[in-house]
């Protein structure tokens, strides 16, 4: 978490900076566990100040301002940062600023536990760092023979194949529980005990809780710490099938109870009935 809905919200939250130029760059003084920027913020300021901003952009899990130079200032969000553009939910975690001539006066990027990434990387090191031979397709422009070729020899559960960001970007724990209960796939199920039909029914499945949890502008969970860009909640938690619902009564069938295993270290959640291993 955030996962391609949180990420490509955000990203939206922030498209009003396309055509302006970047005026100041700043690394706030944070007291907390500081996070990875690179280069150094005196490289980065020095490279992008008085830049045009050509376009936003996502990769997977990343939020990318291209810049009239090629060069993209990347923002990885990891476990609990936040691309914004008002007031962050606190001072205290606030890590980086940028200010732009026109449309969003700043974009502020906040990260509670400190584990997010900026990095500023030039057209070469962006494929290197995250082009194909790193990344795998975005989960939202894949088809049901893309997830076949891709998945359909591993002998792993898909539930685990599924979080592989190098076989496909963007699909996390929360989304890939869901989209699997959707598709009525068990989690557990062997990716190559998947047939074809089914690979077009997940992918189906897949665009359709990806599609709407972006209209929802993604999941704010318990903890609170996702917000939008205007440090807003999200909404699509509200429309949850089985994710955190261990226990309650499953909203598909009315008859059985959300059960949590573990897999990959990560919870994981379904119903018995809806999501069958045959």
């Amino acid at each position: 978490m955030p996962e391609l809905p949180e990420v490509e919200t955000m990203r939206r939250g922030i498209l009003a900076i396309q055509g302006a130029t970047v005026t100041h760059v700043e690394k706030v003084r944070c007291t907390r566990k500081p996070i990875s920027i690179k280069p150094t913020i005196s490289t980065i300021r020095r490279r992008i100040v008085g830049q045009q901003v050509k376009a936003v952009e996502r990769i997977g899990k990343r939020v990318l301002i291209r810049f009239e130079s090629d060069d993209r200032l990347v923002f990885e969000p990891r476990m609990t940062g936040l691309v914004l553009v008002s007031d962050p939910p606190s001072s205290a975690h606030l890590r980086f600023r940028i200010g732009f001539s026109s449309g969003i006066e700043e974009v502020f990027f906040w990260d509670r536990r400190g584990l997010g990434l900026i990095y500023l990387l030039t057209a070469k090191q962006l494929h290197e760092r995250l082009g194909p031979d790193k990344l795998g397709p975005d989960a939202l422009v894949v088809n049901g023979e893309d997830l076949h070729r891709i998945f359909g020899a591993s002998k792993r559960p898909i539930k685990v194949a599924l979080l592989d960001q190098k076989r496909i970007a963007g699909v996390g724990n929360l989304y890939a529980s869901e989209l699997l209960h959707l598709a009525g796939i068990h989690p557990a199920k062997m990716c190559h005990r998947i047939t074809r039909q089914q690979w077009s029914t997940i992918c189906e499945a897949m665009q359709t809780i990806l599609q709407t949890a972006i209209e929802h502008e993604g999941s704010t969970l318990s903890d609170g710490t996702y917000r939008n860009a205007l440090n807003d909640p999200g909404g699509y938690q509200n429309l949850h099938r089985v994710y955190d619902k261990e226990n309650k009564t499953c909203s598909t069938c009315h008859n059985q109870t959300i059960e949590r295993i573990v897999q990959a270290q990560r919870s994981t959640f379904f119903c018995k009935d809806c999501q069958s291993r045959a």
